[in-house]
């Protein structure tokens, strides 16, 4: 074995090879930039070039591009709260915050080292772990996978902070998301309304784009500030990268637990990069001191993801070397490039083929470094657009999160998608509910029926009596239990030492008034109760599990309704006391009344600022209170407290407006005019560039949108009205 690893190594260090692979690693970079794409279209985009080429050669070009797409796609995660993978999801919770509180280079910093790692790690256990791993993979079965899929689900108990029943309700609705479309065993259409985008269920990029990008962008523009919003204090050295460098170092514990995590998880066929990296970062948030921190711009938030990101690589390679089983579509490409160059997957890449599989180990070892080189040189170019104007850089990345939407399916109906989940995410942000459970159950479902069809098929119920299944949903038992029992020995707690101060406390029940809170549970329990009465009539295969989901989400949201109708009026009476303490105290103080409201710069106290500001605050602090949730923190706060309820009502819907009259624009004249007209109208007139400027850039990103999408990948761009009524206008490029 020593032999053929040294072999390998002399022939990736081939220049020419080296030089290949270089340029697969630079095109996996920008592919990672742009949000949609990913491995899948790269491998896609460079087979057909691999077929005068030799095997080694051919490997260093593929896997060199699909090995640092995961690292590439940390960057508009950090900057813009866009993933630019699903696997880059969980990474928005702390990269953004980070990033809006100006230590995007500290994040780029960790980020980059803790990928760095993961991948390392990822390419040793392959090296190390194929002959051992091989009875332990063969042996799962899909009761196991089943349980895992449990396990998973239960990560929303430390995904929602202190309102796990919203976020039990939110993945629950997110099961029923993934439910749309074609039954696989029946063949019933469940929940399409007889529309055709759904039959094939819904894409998860424009809702995930949706969810997560378009209420970050919202809220940038209510504000009309750029994405780093606090500036560094007077006498405090701004942090570098080399400072997240540091800050993995010392966490290496932790870079080590989710990196084996990431690559054990990723040599299960069937657990996807969508589902790998939320797990590793709830693990982070069960294990790590201070987990209240985290989804506020905690650094140990973005190592735990993005370590474990990057280690699935090599995991996925595992069963798909070894026996011939993809872990996902891009190892299902790779697969076909393996047969392509005359390798057969399974004993003999352990035997006969010894050297190739080095030579792939050696390939994923040197491409993250060099991506995690290239990058960390490029950090500080990066992280400047963190200080760009909001009116060029809010333009330019909506076209790009339109481009990357539409670029899963591409249909209309994607983009329909990401508006309208756009607009149920800023809601959801607003509210304070938890959005990160909504992906996750969105991830799991399918998987979660098919592993649960085949599962009862085979063992019946004696599949939960399975010794590894048994283990596996004890331990999600675990996860979603503790946390209630740790809060409901906290409050018993805190109420007895209330109690023996002499304190006395009120437990009559207080109908609450009007509240969005309620009306959005309202909606959501509406529409769970309408998705049953549809379902009532299917058949008994295609509807238990859409049944369940849904009266799963019924019954928690139900629990969060009752929630916030009554309320003790003890807890009445000391929020509103606070705040009016909160209302006599210097000014730095004030940033504590709403849920978590930040100050673009210290100000400084009551006495010395003018009624106008107090006046501000107070509005600020009522509005944060009225989107609130009563006393939970929000993980996804951003809006600054001296705006107003109107305001951002205002704001955001007027953003929202340009948004969807984009839309309406694309269907009439084409979505590349159309995104040329929006970027150059909101640019002038929403945020008041000059016209040379918005000029400049509107037709310059346009281009550089029409040469990537159209001619590089061939993006069958959508039909529009103007084509259909002036066919010949459809021969110009076919862009309308």
């Amino acid at each position: 074995m020593l032999d053929a690893a040294l072999h390998a190594l002399t022939l990736i260090l081939d220049p020419l090879r080296l030089g290949i692979m270089l340029g697969g690693v630079l095109l996996g970079l920008a592919l990672g930039v742009v949000p949609g794409l990913g491995g899948i279209v790269g491998l896609a985009l460079l087979i057909p070039f691999t077929y005068h080429l030799d095997g080694y050669t051919a490997f260093a070009l593929l896997l060199g591009m699909a090995a640092v797409t995961t690292v590439s796609d940390f960057i508009p995660a950090v900057l813009f709260g866009v993933p630019g993978t699903v696997g880059a999801a969980a990474t928005v919770l702390d990269g953004h915050p980070l990033a809006k509180q100006g230590h995007a280079r500290r994040a780029f910093g960790a980020g980059y080292a803790s990928s760095l790692a993961g991948g390392i790690f990822g390419a040793l256990l392959l090296a190390l772990a194929i002959p051992v791993l091989r009875l332990i993979v063969l042996y799962i079965g899909s009761a196991e996978l089943l349980a895992m899929c449990v396990f998973g689900l239960s990560m929303v108990a430390t995904l929602s902070g202190k309102a796990p029943m919203k976020g039990l309700a939110v993945a629950s609705f997110g099961l029923m998301l993934s439910l749309i479309g074609s039954d696989p065993q029946t063949g019933t259409l469940r929940w399409t309304f007889g529309t055709l985008y759904l039959w094939d269920h819904l894409p998860i990029v424009p809702v995930t784009l949706g969810i997560f990008a378009l209420p970050e962008l919202a809220d940038m523009a209510i504000e009309r500030t750029g994405i780093a919003r606090a500036n560094p204090q007077p006498g405090v050295r701004a942090s570098t990268q080399w400072d997240g460098v540091r800050d993995a170092g010392r966490h290496w514990w932790l870079i080590l637990r989710c990196s084996g995590l990431g690559a054990l998880l990723g040599a299960v066929p069937g657990i996807g990069s969508a589902v790998i990296d939320w797990m590793a970062y709830g693990h982070a948030i069960r294990t790590e001191k201070n987990p209240e921190n985290f989804g506020k711009g905690d650094i140990r938030g973005v190592i735990a993801s993005e370590s474990s990101n990057n280690a699935k690589e090599g995991g996925h390679l595992i069963p798909t070397v070894a026996f011939g089983m993809p872990a996902g579509a891009s190892m299902a490409l790779l697969l076909s490039a393996f047969i392509m160059h005359g390798f057969t997957p399974g004993p003999e890449m352990l035997t006969k083929h010894l050297d190739v599989t080095y030579t792939i180990i050696w390939t994923l070892t040197i491409s993250h470094i060099m991506g995690a080189v290239i990058c960390l040189s490029s950090s500080s170019l990066f992280s400047r657009l963190a200080t760009v104007r909001v009116g060029i850089l809010i333009p330019l990345v909506i076209a790009i999160v339109y481009l990357g939407a539409f670029n899963a399916s591409q249909s209309w109906g994607d983009l329909c998608s990401l508006v309208l989940f756009g607009g149920i995410g800023w809601i959801m942000k607003r509210l304070n509910w938890p959005r990160p459970p909504l992906i996750l159950g969105l991830v799991l479902g399918s998987i979660f029926e098919r592993y649960y069809f085949i599962s009862h098929e085979i063992y019946g119920m004696s599949l939960f009596t399975r010794p590894v299944v048994v283990l596996i949903l004890l331990a999600a038992l675990w996860v979603v239990l503790g946390p209630t029992i740790k809060g409901l020995r906290k409050t018993l707690r805190e109420r007895s030492q209330t109690t023996s101060r002499g304190a006395a406390l009120s437990f009559k029940l207080r109908v609450r008034g009007f509240d969005w809170q309620i009306v959005f549970t309202l909606t959501m329990t509406a529409l769970v109760i309408a998705a049953m009465a549809v379902a009532r009539d299917w058949a008994f295969a295609a509807a238990l599990m859409p049944m369940t989901c849904a009266g799963a989400a019924l019954v928690f949201c139900c629990i969060v309704l009752i929630e916030q109708m009554f309320t003790r009026e003890a807890k009445t009476r000391d929020t509103d006391a606070s705040l009016l303490m909160d209302a006599s105290a210097p000014m730095g103080k004030l940033a504590m009344a709403g849920a978590g409201a930040h100050f673009s710069e210290p100000r400084a106290s009551i006495d010395t600022q003018s009624n106008n500001a107090i006046a501000k605050t107070n509005a600020g602090a009522t509005a944060s209170a009225n989107f609130g949730t009563h006393g939970e923190p929000s993980m996804h706060d951003g809006l600054a407290s001296t705006l107003d309820t109107r305001t951002i009502y205002l704001r955001g819907v007027r953003f929202f407006a340009w948004i969807a009259g984009a839309l309406g624009a694309a269907t009439i004249i084409g979505l590349l005019p159309a995104l040329l007209i929006f970027m150059l109208l909101v640019a002038r007139f929403e945020f008041g560039e000059r016209w040379r400027t918005s000029a400049v850039l509107s037709i310059a990103m346009t281009v550089a949108l029409y040469v990537v999408f159209g001619r590089i990948f061939s993006t069958p761009w959508p039909q529009s009205l103007i084509g259909d009524w002036w066919p010949a206008l459809r021969q110009l490029g076919g862009i309308v």
